[in-house]
């Protein structure tokens, strides 16, 4: 099973000032990450390699095909949940925490009989 992280931050050109950093939060822990990418690859460029828990096994997911397709990436931004990562830009002072298994789902109150 592969366990190293294959995700490297490539070396700035000779030529070009090196990226700004911002100030983030991820499960409690302050982060500086580069500015202007998405919130995934700064993650990832800061070590973090666990995402979220799967529904069913609670195992640990990362972003996989960092384009928006697998869900992989979901995280908790400011408060809201079930945030995909991989296309949410990276701003100064993101609160950010992993998601742990499925997304608690709130009732409309329409005042109508539902049925149930």
């Amino acid at each position: 099973m592969l366990t190293e992280n294959l995700f490297r931050t490539l070396p700035a050109r000779p030529d070009t000032a090196p990226p700004a950093l911002v100030a983030i939060e991820f499960d409690g822990q302050n982060l500086q990450v580069p500015a202007g990418v998405t919130l995934a690859a700064a993650l990832l460029a800061a070590g973090v390699d666990r995402f979220r828990t799967s529904v069913v096994s609670q195992a640990p997911r990362a972003p996989y095909c960092m384009m928006g397709v697998c869900f992989e990436c979901l995280v908790e931004i400011d408060g809201k949940p079930s945030q995909q990562s991989c296309l949410t830009t990276v701003r100064a002072g993101m609160k950010v925490r992993s998601m742990e298994g499925a997304r608690a789902l709130e009732l409309a109150l329409t005042g109508e009989d539902d049925g149930r």
